[in-house]
């Protein structure tokens, strides 16, 4: 079964280098108000960012597939937080376009839902495990 890693390598007291594929790197890090250094996001940022990455690549190539008449796209990703333990409850995306159809945009929109690796994980139960070695 085809998998996806990435690497995480701390590269300061709260910063973590992540090295993933296709030679892209990027650091994680807290905002000093929660004891970091503020180099780079904190992981539910990356979170909601790769939810609304993996959504809009995916929207982009339905529309540039179709040659549709859609431009000016962009979308809103919410997280709402929930405590004890601290998580997301609920994720939305917010999709807005120039496009003279809606019917048009809301079935484009529909595709990228159905196609895209992180909507259909999260809509889905996941396996999810931690370990350790040392």
């Amino acid at each position: 079964m085809p998998e996806v890693k990435v690497q995480l390598c701390q590269v300061g007291p709260s910063t973590s280098e992540a090295i993933l594929p296709r030679g892209h790197q990027v650091l994680v890090d807290r905002p000093e108000a929660k004891g970091g250094a503020d180099k780079g996001p904190m992981g539910g940022e990356y979170f909601l960012t790769a939810v609304g990455g993996c959504f809009m690549s995916t929207l982009l190539a339905a529309i540039k597939a179709r040659e549709a008449p859609v431009t000016n796209v962009r979308t809103d990703v919410r997280g709402v937080l929930a405590e004890d333990p601290t998580r997301f409850s609920s994720v939305s995306l917010l999709v807005r376009a120039d496009c003279e159809d809606g019917d048009l945009l809301n079935r484009l929109v529909q595709v990228a839902e159905n196609g895209c690796i992180m909507v259909t994980t999260l809509k889905r139960d996941i396996e999810f495990s931690v370990s350790a070695e040392a």
